[in-house]
């Protein structure tokens, strides 16, 4: 039997990823324990979003296995577990900023004692409540999603250039949700491709591309 008391709330074993017979990444090992953040780092196009698309379910590996709290990542498992942030806010346009997020909690839960109304103040949204969704700028969308994230349960985040359309304040923003986050016995696997202020946590580092 596993023993998944003391397990890593990620764990990666042989994982392979090819597209077209082309490797894309891989064979990769890696962990990522409570209170701890991995860094992915790389430049354009070596395979940063697709291994992020892995861990969360939305590509198949061609080889290895992913495990969440040492068990193989099933759908379900993963839905309760991770929590994913991509490139695009996957808001509805149609929709105000606060029903985006009501549909959000709705399909991905929402953490014990945590209100929208808090969320979109930490996040530097409080007051756009009302505005429909396609009237926010990037930087805007880019701070409801991190609302959205703020909010779920899910003890993993996945977060993919996390400080893409944001300014200083938001990048400190994103940090400290972090630090925040980890502290409270959570984990995350963050990509970048160039410089950036790093979270003040216990961190790993994954480099993809030219590893020769």
């Amino acid at each position: 039997m596993t023993d998944t008391a003391h397990a890593p709330l990620l764990a990666a074993h042989g994982l392979a990823f090819a597209r077209n017979e082309e490797p894309v990444f891989g064979p990769l090992d890696f962990a990522v324990d409570a209170g701890e953040a991995l860094l992915v780092q790389g430049g354009n196009g070596v395979g940063k979003t697709t291994l992020l698309r892995v861990l969360a379910g939305l590509l198949r590996a061609d080889a290895g296995q992913v495990l969440v709290q040492g068990k193989p990542a099933s759908p379900e498992l993963r839905a309760r577990a991770v929590a994913y942030l991509g490139h695009l806010p996957a808001l509805k346009g149609e929709l105000t900023v606060l029903e985006n997020l009501d549909f959000l909690c709705g399909l991905h839960g929402r953490r014990e004692g945590q209100r929208i109304e808090a969320a979109l103040e930490i996040t530097g949204m409080a007051g756009y409540e009302d505005a429909p969704a396609r009237q926010l700028s990037a930087g805007q969308k880019k701070r409801v999603t991190l609302a959205r994230l703020w909010l779920s349960p899910a003890p993993l985040w996945l977060l993919d250039e996390p400080y893409a359309n944001l300014d200083l304040d938001g990048i400190n923003l994103v940090n400290r949700m972090i630090s925040a986050h980890l502290r409270d016995g959570g984990a995350a696997l963050v990509t970048t491709h160039g410089a950036y202020a790093a979270p003040p946590v216990r961190t790993r580092m994954l480099l993809l591309g030219d590893q020769a």
